[in-house]
């Protein structure tokens, strides 16, 4: 199969992005044209200038423009607006359902009302349903870099907004705040009957894993690559079959690893662990869905079949009903063996 072939087919398989930040996809051209709405100044001059800034070194790096880009989103509209260009380039790569991440802190710390940013993602995630045939889970993610008391006024803001709300996750600065500093409050929303995900082991060691595990019970981890370096967590995460949201060019991009071929998704898929691929925060990591697929499948040599089994893995892990999940299994069997 040729290269050109491959992408067809990849890029026609049925799959599911289980680990996208939506502020993430702010692409510099939305940013320049929602700043100029908003009437924000922005500290760069051109969509060049901004790409070139880019270039990070590590995950704190990527933060600090994350932050500043997060700044120009101000109405519904805004975010339905970044809501809906995540959607079609997603429709564009053949994907059909996403579980979007949103940092309702980083916005409300800010000003923006926390009703607001759930009226804009909502409206970008139902016409996204209706005209691009994508559905899609909202999952609510606590700053980690803040404390939980501010965790637990986030979970508290969210309470009217749990019908349209799948889980709660855990994001941003990992090093030095691990997943047991917010034990309590995912105890309260798993309690509210919301899916836990968190991110863990992409720079924080395995020991954070654990805790995600243990005391935090997700429900699947995000990221996981560190969860390697511990053969006994590493058989555990397959015992359960603990989904892994993985992220080949954002690691990279963070100098998780050196080069992609040194990406672990192919040992990933052979020690037996439910790995999918997804694009983090497409805008700033050089690459949407489809992206990762090929990157990584040419960098790591990944099979046919291992594409397929990714592709699988996505649904298979998803927060879609058991009944969904199959039928949307069932596409995936389908197609690839129509293909």
């Amino acid at each position: 199969m040729t290269d050109t072939d491959l992408t067809t087919f990849v890029r026609g398989l049925p799959k599911a992005e289980l680990h996208m930040h939506i502020e993430g996809s702010l692409e510099p051209e939305l940013m320049f044209e929602l700043a100029e709405r908003n009437g924000i100044p922005l500290p760069f001059k051109s969509v060049e200038e901004i790409r070139a800034a880019y270039a990070f070194s590590n995950l704190q790096d990527f933060l600090d423009i994350y932050y500043q880009g997060a700044g120009v989103l101000i109405t519904e509209a805004d975010f339905k607006d970044l809501a809906l260009a995540y959607f079609r380039r997603l429709a564009a790569d053949g994907g059909t359902h996403a579980e979007i991440f949103f940092d309702p802190q980083t916005h409300t710390d800010r000003g923006i009302a926390f009703d607001v940013v759930m009226n804009g993602l909502l409206a970008g995630m139902d016409e996204a349903e209706k005209t691009l045939g994508v559905t899609s889970k909202l999952i609510l993610c606590f700053l980690r870099h803040l404390d939980e008391d501010a965790a637990f006024a986030t979970l508290e803001q969210a309470k009217p907004w749990l019908s349209k709300i799948a889980g709660v996750g855990l994001d941003s600065s990992e090093v030095g705040h691990p997943p047991a500093k917010f034990a309590r409050v995912f105890q309260a929303a798993r309690d509210l009957g919301l899916k836990i995900v968190a991110h863990a082991g992409e720079e924080g060691p395995p020991a954070y894993v654990w805790e995600a595990i243990d005391l935090i019970k997700v429900d699947r981890i995000d990221h996981g690559n560190r969860a390697l370096e511990d053969e006994a967590l590493t058989a555990r995460l397959v015992r359960d079959g603990v989904t892994l949201t993985v992220c080949p060019l954002s690691n990279l991009k963070l100098c998780g690893v050196k080069t992609l071929e040194e990406h672990p998704l192919k040992r990933m898929l052979d020690l037996g662990l439910k790995a999918t691929v997804n694009s983090d925060d497409p805008a700033y990591f050089g690459g949407y869905l489809l992206e990762n697929y090929m990157a990584t499948a040419t960098a790591v040599g990944l099979s046919r079949d291992e594409l397929v089994t990714l592709a699988r893995n996505s649904f298979a892990g998803s927060f879609l009903s058991e009944a969904e999940k199959a039928e949307r299994i069932a596409g995936v069997e389908a197609y690839a063996a129509a293909n």
